[in-house]
């Protein structure tokens, strides 16, 4: 009795191993969607994330200061700016992009609505402060270092690009909230 006690209990483990749900993900069946079943091609699974990229071909700023915005400033690109720009650049260049923010006169903040930020610079420039940064402003995203846990991607980038560029200065700031 004591025997089969015994070699049930050792069983047990064994017995729950063959279980489905001991299956591992490397063991699972996998079909590109560019495969074929019968001349059928397979379609994108259902909240799948295609990955696209816009890599980053610049060294600096100075070389980014030529790229064009490959992001068209539509609507929802201009509102994912606007929560970009609230998370990331707000703390220093207040919400209304004037240097309003309590830090803006201690770290030398620049006002973004002003003609030669507007004006002057180029979307390229822009984009390239924002990846690489400048005398004080941190990069959100040097290509080829790693990542850091404050990087935008590329297409992030051109958002807030569209945003500081196209709404920063008309768009009313009624309260300091993200709002969507």
């Amino acid at each position: 009795m004591k025997y089969a006690l015994s070699m049930l209990a050792l069983m047990v483990p064994v017995a729950a191993m063959a279980w489905p749900w001991s299956t591992d993900m490397m063991n699972q069946p996998s079909i590109k969607p560019q495969e074929t079943d019968h001349g059928i091609i397979h379609q994108f699974p259902a909240r799948s994330v295609p990955v696209t990229g816009m890599p980053t071909k610049v060294a600096n700023r100075e070389e980014a200061q030529k790229l064009v915005n490959p992001v068209p400033a539509t609507a929802a690109s201009i509102k994912t700016g606007r929560t970009l720009f609230r998370i990331y650049c707000a703390a220093c260049h207040g919400f209304d992009g004037k240097a309003s923010s309590p830090v803006s006169p201690k770290i030398g903040a620049i006002d973004l609505t002003m003609d030669y930020v507007q004006k002057d610079l180029t979307e390229g420039w822009i984009f390239g402060t924002i990846t690489f940064g400048s005398a004080i402003m941190p990069a959100y995203g040097k290509p080829g270092e790693g990542g850091g846990a404050n990087d935008l991607s590329v297409e992030e980038r051109w958002h807030v690009v569209n945003y500081v560029r196209n709404a920063l200065v008309t768009e009313p700031i009624t309260n300091m909230a993200v709002t969507q």
